[in-house]
């Protein structure tokens, strides 16, 4: 007999797994690649009672702030909307205020949205309240397997901040940042040291957000087993 394992979550950075770690879930780490994500998911999907997307975010919304907690059920693709069974929906809007977070869609991206008016159009056309890369890959995985899903996502960067070209490197395997590459770019465009420096502040803050809903959500599954 197969053990299933209560909940999966899935992170692009090492640092998110971490905190989901040490919260008690275990953690797929996909580094920002979405081929290697959904494989990595669609692999361990059948093995779980339930999936999240766990980790940070750009904020779309205009009034979200870095270190806000989103917590969703529903998950707006490039092609289609994800959304929960009602009574889930009802109990992961109820429990959203109870671990501070904010109840609301998240729009999962198949590439990042660094600009201003990248984040102002997403937001039009969708209302949700940030967006991931991971996001859809776990909806349509858990669809797949017939199990729920949510999204636990702070924001990082706001829909007021623009990302500047060496947040876009692609990550290392296992999540952390390419620093050669990264110094690299830094070096070759300077100008762009202070926006590093801010995002690198509000990621911070996003993660050490990211601790506390983390252990309550683990908690509340918990006590619903």
């Amino acid at each position: 007999m197969r053990t299933l394992i209560p909940v999966l979550c899935t992170s692009g950075l090492a640092a998110e797994a971490r905190i989901a770690r040490a919260a008690g879930f275990q953690v797929i780490v996909g580094a920002g690649n979405p081929h290697r994500t959904a494989m990595l998911v669609a692999a361990a999907a059948r093995q779980a009672k339930c999936l999240v997307s766990f980790g940070v975010a750009g904020g779309l919304a205009p009034h979200l702030s870095p270190g806000d907690v989103i917590l969703s059920t529903e998950v707006v693709g490039e092609d289609r909307r994800w959304r929960p069974e009602p009574r889930f929906h009802e109990e992961m809007t109820a429990l959203a205020p109870r671990i501070g977070a904010i109840a609301g869609s998240v729009l999962g991206a198949g590439d990042i949205l660094a600009t201003e008016e990248g984040k102002r159009r997403a937001w039009h056309e969708t209302g949700a309240l940030a967006v991931d890369l991971e996001s859809a890959i776990v909806a349509r995985a858990a669809e797949a397997v017939g199990i729920p899903f949510l999204v636990l996502r702070t924001i990082a960067d706001p829909a007021r901040r623009a990302l500047p070209p060496a947040a876009l490197i692609p990550l290392a395997a296992d999540g952390t940042p390419a620093l050669c590459r990264v110094v690299a770019e830094v070096l070759r465009r300077p100008r762009q040291i202070a926006a590093l420096f801010g995002l690198a502040r509000e990621t911070r803050l996003a993660l050490a957000a990211l601790s506390g809903p983390a252990r309550m959500l683990r908690v509340a599954f918990a006590e619903a087993a």
